[in-house]
């Protein structure tokens, strides 16, 4: 699979990322976005310490490390692709400043990657050491995000094509928001998914990045995303998602 030139204007371009270095700038983008623009409770749980060298590292290393593990499907495709926005930098040198995961998903061998179980693929001890609760917490959190996710997943597997096009991920810094490098990321992937097969594609939507997705055709299923955790935890702050999907069957 190549990503094609053909998605950029005069100021930016999208491509695939081809290096650590690539990937470790996208991180950047989402602590700027999550972190310091939107203060985003689930980012917070996920990323401890975002917001000092040694935990910025650390999530840093974790993306990359998922970067590095990207499986392909019976096509040859990746079930997961890393995509970037860049502009000219300063030093001659591009900067990237947006980030989005593509996730071809499903539960049929060969035709994409199964939801995730967070206590399964996250060394969550590394995350939080001898913190039980916060480990749970964490689990809770991505565990109500992405549950309608995987109930579409499942009701795909008997479907033709077995699978979809998640949009996991899409930020911009902001300060290159408002240049339609947003739409650029997403509309990339609805193209993908079209030359997979036609894929339906979903995406778990912050209050930030609905607009956009509706503009390109996602559409709303159901209310507000309901976070399911233990009585301990439901004072904190979670922020607004909604469960977003291309076409509904």
């Amino acid at each position: 699979m190549s990503v094609p030139d053909g998605d950029h204007c005069e100021a930016w371009r999208i491509a695939a990322m081809e290096s650590p270095k690539d990937v470790e700038q996208g991180h950047d983008v989402v602590c700027a976005c999550f972190g310091q623009q939107t203060h985003d409770g689930i980012f917070f749980a996920m990323n401890p310490g975002w917001d000092t060298p040694q935990g910025r590292a650390a999530g840093a290393k974790r993306l990359v490390e998922r970067w590095r593990s990207i499986t392909k499907d019976r096509n040859g495709d990746p079930n997961t692709v890393f995509l970037k926005a860049v502009v000219p930098g300063q030093d001659g040198e591009e900067q990237v400043v947006g980030i989005a995961i593509w996730v071809q998903a499903s539960i049929v061998v060969g035709r994409g990657d199964a939801p995730m179980d967070l206590s399964k693929t996250m060394d969550l001890e590394a995350l939080y050491p001898g913190n039980k609760a916060e480990q749970r917490y964490a689990c809770q959190l991505d565990a109500s995000l992405h549950r309608r996710r995987g109930e579409v997943v499942k009701e795909k597997a008997t479907a033709s094509p077995p699978a979809i096009m998640v949009l996991d991920l899409c930020v911009v810094h902001p300060d290159f928001q408002r240049r339609g490098i947003a739409g650029g990321l997403v509309r990339w992937g609805l193209d993908e998914a079209q030359r997979r097969g036609c894929l339906e594609c979903t995406t778990e939507a912050s209050s930030m990045g609905r607009h956009v997705y509706t503009k390109l055709g996602f559409r709303q299923e159901g209310g507000e995303i309901e976070f399911e955790v233990d009585e301990e935890f439901r004072g904190r702050d979670t922020p607004s998602n909604i469960f977003m999907r291309t076409e509904v069957s």
